[in-house]
C-alpha cells in the first residue's frame, strides 16, 4: 500500500462534505458476514452514504458518474501504474469481474494516472496480460479526492443504490472466498422501493 504524504482530504472529512445523510433504508453493518481473511481490513459503515456524483472518464475517455450504474453492485478500485501493490492486485480484481459475469455487478477499476491511457494500456493489455479488465480514468484525481482516498490501492464496494457499504485500504486477494462472500451478499440485498431520502 502506498499512502499520501499529504491527503487532499480524509476520508471522514469527505463524507460529511457530501453534505447529506441517509434515512431511510439504514442497512447496518451487523447484517453483513464477518470480515475474515483477505478482507479483514474491510471497514463497513455503520450507516451508508451516497457515492459522490464526481465526474470521471471511460474507456473511450467520455464522462461517466457513478450515478449512470446506478443498479449495481460496483467495486471501485484506485490504483496506478506506478503503485506496485496496485499492480500486483490487479489480476485478482480481474478474476473477480469474471466469477460474477452476467451478475448485476461490475468492477470499475479507476486509474489514478496523470497520463491515463498512454501509460495505463500498455501495462493492462500488454505486461498484465488482462485484454477483458474494464479501465476507468481519473486523471485530475477528483474522484479520489472526493472519496477521500488517502492510500493507493483503496477500494470501495457501492450498493445498487449507489450508497458506499465500506472500503478497504492496501491490496488483497479480490478473488478468493472472503471478498466473493461480501459481493455475493450485497447483491442479495433488496433494492427498496423508496428512494434515499437527503437531508443536508
Amino acid at each position: 500500500m502506498i499512502r499520501f504524504t499529504n491527503p487532499p482530504l480524509t476520508r471522514r472529512a469527505a463524507l460529511a462534505s457530501l453534505g447529506v445523510m441517509t434515512t431511510v433504508p439504514v442497512v447496518m453493518a451487523a447484517d453483513y458476514p464477518l470480515t475474515d481473511g483477505e478482507m479483514q481490513g474491510f471497514v463497513l459503515l455503520k450507516q451508508r452514504v451516497p457515492a459522490p456524483e464526481t465526474v470521471f472518464l471511460d474507456a473511450t475517455e467520455r464522462e461517466v458518474r457513478l450515478a449512470d450504474f446506478r443498479g449495481e453492485v460496483l467495486l471501485v478500485n484506485f490504483w496506478a501504474t506506478w503503485c506496485a501493490p496496485c499492480i500486483d492486485e490487479l489480476p485478482s480484481l480481474a478474476r473477480l469481474a469474471d466469477a460474477f459475469e452476467g451478475r448485476p455487478f461490475r468492477l470499475m477499476a479507476v486509474s489514478q494516472d496523470r497520463d491515463g491511457r498512454r501509460v495505463v494500456e500498455p501495462v493492462v493489455r500488454e505486461r498484465l496480460g488482462l485484454p477483458t479488465l474494464r479501465i476507468f480514468y481519473d486523471p485530475k484525481l477528483r474522484l479520489g479526492r472526493a472519496f477521500g482516498t488517502r492510500a493507493l490501492p483503496s477500494t470501495y464496494l457501492i450498493d445498487r443504490m449507489g450508497r458506499i457499504i465500506g472500503s478497504l485500504e492496501g491490496d488483497a486477494e479480490w478473488d478468493g472466498p472472503d471478498a466473493k462472500a461480501l459481493i455475493r451478499h450485497a447483491l442479495k440485498e433488496e433494492t427498496p422501493k423508496r428512494d434515499v431520502v437527503q437531508e443536508t
